[in-house]
């Protein structure tokens, strides 16, 4: 059971946000679930209203308050992409707010944002996790607004990706959804289906927070029942 007066000490604005994911993870029947959480945040130039809006911090807040009912570090690694992808950072109960602003100006702000590759984000996520020692799973969060320019290599990462107990849930901004995502969510090929798909549209911030961890939570379960199945988790 989440020790939510912990997380009230260290993260008072986090409370909600973690009560709320502990009941969509209960309506999953995913109580007492381990797994590691990632995010992976998309800095392409067509995201820079939601950098200055606080979407994208708003998101980041979101996978900590699930985090902290499934990972007992209270650290979600943090992966940021455009044309490339940048070092891994971690987002920590006693250190979020803000975190992203700050990673963004670290980077270059709005000066080098750049196109949208996802190939080189999933490899460094799959490297960072398979690098970690953790025998949990591993759930991504994966924000992007646009289609990527090399669709084959993000294929092929999720294609290998299918024998690791890693699931991508792909997370869509903007006004209409993602094409290549609604691709990756029904992709041939994969030893399980490893990955889901939302679209949360243009204004992420409206989006209740529950409908985000139900869409999340709802294909997670699913996966990890098949992917035990297949020996690929315990």
């Amino acid at each position: 059971m989440t020790d939510f007066t912990k997380i009230e000490k260290k993260a008072p604005g986090l409370v909600d946000l973690a009560k709320t994911a502990a009941h969509s993870l209960h309506t999953q029947g995913l109580d007492g679930l381990r797994a590691a959480v990632y995010l992976v945040l998309d800095r392409s130039m067509s995201m820079a209203k939601y950098y200055r809006d606080g979407s994208v911090q708003h998101l980041a807040d979101q996978a900590l308050g699930l985090s902290v009912n499934v990972d007992d570090d209270g650290v979600v690694p943090l992966v940021f992409f455009d044309s490339r992808s940048y070092p891994v950072v971690d987002i920590r109960l006693s250190s979020y707010t803000g975190v992203v602003a700050a990673q963004h100006r670290l980077h270059g702000g709005e000066l080098t944002m750049g196109g949208t590759r996802y190939g080189g984000p999933m490899r460094l996520v799959t490297e960072h996790y398979l690098n970690s020692g953790t025998t949990d799973p591993a759930l991504v969060i994966f924000q992007t607004d646009g289609q990527p320019q090399d669709q084959a290599a993000a294929r092929a990462e999720l294609i290998s990706a299918s024998q690791l107990p890693i699931f991508w849930s792909f997370i869509g901004y903007g006004n209409a959804p993602v094409p290549f995502l609604e691709q990756l969510d029904d992709l041939p090929g994969r030893d399980v289906d490893n990955a889901s798909y939302l679209h949360v549209g243009p204004h992420p911030q409206a989006l209740p927070a529950r409908d985000l961890y139900d869409g999340i939570t709802a294909q997670f379960a699913p996966w990890l029942t098949a992917a035990r199945a297949a020996g690929i988790t315990t």
